[in-house]
């Protein structure tokens, strides 16, 4: 299963429709054709009324080539950075927005140096160590009226630092701060489901009340 983001709404693509399906969809498209599939993205991406739909498909791995070739596709990395007991994650506020650090992927880049590259350029932290990767993103947005796919690799990581974090503000991030468990309802108020998406992928939880009710 894939979810696609178009901001607040949900697009899945998936091969098992009865273990994926709940009853919050509005939407079912049995995949036929590309120029099908083209025309259901476009009513979905301009009918905002449409909360959630799926698009099933036999064949996974096909589906999302023929999905990916709807869009120009921009690969990104990320980081879920915890202090050295786990007991805190860095947060950033970016355009009024609750955020984790990431950014675009450079030409010949791995998707682990990028995402200790945006952490360390975003946040003006160093010597950080790379866990595993947490889970994929992907959402949609337009850019000169190009249609773009961002799929977003996250990764676990640790600071053992004591340097405070400094905000790369030419990035439209305002500030860094330590998130403690007290902190995340209020946070998760004004960001993108994606980050939430990461979050509940995380195996490093907040293991108290505020992790699974608000997640």
């Amino acid at each position: 299963m894939y979810k696609i983001f178009f901001k607040d709404r949900l697009l899945v693509l998936t091969d098992n429709i009865e273990t994926d399906l709940d009853g919050s969809f509005a939407s079912i498209l049995k995949y036929g054709s590309r120029g099908e599939l083209q025309q259901y993205v476009d009513d979905f991406e301009e009918d905002d009324k449409l909360e959630k739909a799926f698009v099933y498909h036999h064949n996974l791995h096909e589906l999302m080539q023929d999905f990916r070739s709807l869009f120009n596709n921009l690969p990104a990395a990320g980081g879920l950075v915890w202090n050295e007991d786990y007991s805190e994650f860095l947060g950033i506020n970016r355009l009024g927005y609750f955020d984790l650090p990431k950014g675009k992927v450079e030409k010949g880049e791995s998707f682990e140096a990028a995402a200790l590259r945006e952490v360390e350029e975003e946040c003006g932290i160093g010597n950080l160590e790379l866990r595993e990767r947490i889970t994929r993103t992907y959402h949609t947005y337009r850019h000169k009226g190009e249609r773009i796919l961002k799929e977003t690799h996250w990764y676990l990581m640790r600071y053992y630092e004591k340097s405070l974090p400094r905000p790369q503000t030419e990035e439209g991030i305002d500030s860094v701060f330590w998130v403690s468990p007290e902190m995340l309802p209020e946070l998760l108020e004004k960001t993108y489901p994606s980050i939430k998406e990461v979050l509940r992928s995380s195996p490093v939880r907040f293991f108290n009340r505020y992790d699974n009710d608000i997640l």
